[in-house]
């Protein structure tokens, strides 16, 4: 399906990552693979270290405290916030959602729109679509899009495909009309065929949490999980994306008429290194338009690495200059969308850390 927005921008971009890093180094005895195998393996995907919430913080924690950051700073005024959507896997309960948990928290007004998505690794992109169809309503002038998760709770410590490369982390993104005139172009698929390649099998009502269910036993693949545990196909996935994706960007920009030579930076979802650079390859795209380097600094933190790719290549740098940017991300779903169009000058593009003790219980 194509998206066509016009007139609308992101305006400030915040990302919020916990302050406990572990390096994986430091994790090769947890794995029932020799030292030696899983060095190698660092190599080749790109993985050194991630960053992990404490105890029990959860997905609001990161995201409250990332909006009372640009709130007392006056980077955000809460009586301006008409939307307020939340992408996440990991919600704070099954019910009530989570946006309006913020809501309450932050002291919102009732009438401002919330609303979660569960949504993964195409969540950034999936929540700028439904963020700017937001913004064409007359009532609605400013959408405060937030993406958070908090994955690595739900993953096997003893799982090497899988454990090393996740992390924790929050975005908080600021849609609102554009000053100027501007044209957005996004596309969304979805294939539900391959729902089971990545997922975590228990905890819903399909099959609920038990004794079992927690059990952790040896898989096939030589790891250690239960089913309440994250698990990813990998090889599935990657086809999945080498498959996908191209054809995908390939439709963007003909329907943008806009030549990929013309797209300053291609920031992706990042699930490893070793699967970026392979499809940058098959893009035809040079690969340091295609940062590749989120995991090995704070892990794959599901719709988070786009926003991560964004401020941690670019930085203050996009507060003074513009740039025609391709997002995309993919993943759970399987699901997998792009968008094309200009960011910049931003009021604040940034990476702060989120204390271990700041629980917003």
């Amino acid at each position: 399906m194509n998206f066509t927005f016009r007139n609308m921008r992101i305006s400030g971009l915040l990302v919020v990552v916990p302050e406990n890093e572990s390096r994986y180094d430091d994790e090769l005895d947890n794995y029932n693979f020799p030292v030696a195998n899983s060095r190698k393996l660092k190599n080749v995907i790109g993985i050194d270290r991630h960053r992990l919430v404490s105890g029990d913080t959860c997905a609001s924690d990161l995201a409250l405290f990332g909006l009372r950051h640009l709130i007392d700073r006056g980077d955000l005024l809460p009586d301006e916030i008409d939307g307020l959507i939340l992408v996440t896997e990991t919600p704070d309960y099954f019910m009530p959602p989570t946006s309006n948990v913020i809501q309450g928290k932050l002291g919102l007004a009732e009438n401002v729109w919330c609303m979660d998505i569960n949504q993964g690794c195409a969540g950034f992109a999936v929540g700028l679509i439904q963020g700017f169809m937001m913004l064409q309503q007359e009532a609605i002038n400013r959408v405060v899009l937030v993406n958070a998760d908090t994955l690595t709770r739900t993953c096997s410590p003893r799982d090497r495909n899988a454990f090393p490369l996740l992390g924790d982390a929050a975005s908080i993104a600021i849609l609102e009309p554009s000053p100027t005139p501007q044209t957005i172009h996004a596309n969304l698929q979805m294939d539900g065929t391959q729902h089971e390649k990545i997922m975590i099998p228990a905890g819903g009502f399909r099959l609920p949490r038990t004794p079992a269910t927690a059990n952790v036993e040896l898989a096939s693949d030589g790891n250690y999980r239960g089913q309440d545990h994250y698990h990813m196909d990998g090889i599935a996935v990657l086809n999945f994306v080498q498959h996908q994706i191209p054809p995908l960007i390939e439709a963007l920009l003909s329907a943008a008429k806009t030549l990929k030579e013309d797209v300053d930076w291609f920031m992706f979802h990042q699930p490893n290194r070793f699967m970026l650079e392979k499809l940058a390859d098959k893009l035809g795209v040079p690969r340091d338009k295609l940062p590749n380097d989120i995991v090995e600094h704070y892990g794959n933190a599901s719709s988070v690495t786009v926003p991560t790719a964004i401020a941690h290549t670019l930085g203050t740098g996009l507060t003074e200059n513009t740039y025609t940017m391709c997002l995309c991300g993919f993943g759970v779903g399987l699901t997998c969308s792009s968008l094309l169009l200009t960011m910049g000058p931003l009021q604040f593009c940034e990476l702060i850390d989120f204390p271990s003790s700041q629980v917003d219980n």
